[in-house]
């Protein structure tokens, strides 16, 4: 009880200051944003909205202006129960990878997420 008295104020207070502070995502044409969005096209960002390893992961995904679905775990309980069974625990943000062959890589920890995210900006 008193944790959830303590996180409320604490995940507002986070959400408005990346809401003043967001970044600015980079100016493309378009064919170098088609080249970055074919990078991202196979990535879900599991997530909380008020996380602080979530909205730093946020924050990377706009200043490297990636279009990755967000899906909230809070919000739909699909998107819970999926990160459970098949990523194997609770934890956000985790990032899901579905490769080209169909394989599922679940990726976990915010600093390993942004590298990965980096990564493929650089490739694109």
């Amino acid at each position: 009880m008193i944790m959830s008295l303590i996180r409320w104020p604490i995940g507002r207070l986070i959400l408005l200051l990346n809401f003043i502070f967001s970044p600015k995502s980079p100016k493309r044409t378009v064919e170098e944003q088609k080249k970055v969005d074919e990078n991202t096209k196979n990535l879900s960002l599991y997530q909380l909205p008020s996380c602080p390893f979530c909205v730093k992961v946020r924050r990377t995904i706009k200043r490297e202006g990636l279009n990755i679905e967000l899906r909230n775990i809070n919000q739909k309980n699909d998107y819970r129960e999926e990160l459970i069974r098949e990523g194997g625990k609770r934890t956000v943000p985790c990032l899901r990878i579905e490769k080209n062959n169909g394989e599922v890589q679940w990726l976990y920890e915010s600093s390993d997420v942004i590298t990965h995210l980096q990564q493929l900006v650089k490739t694109a």
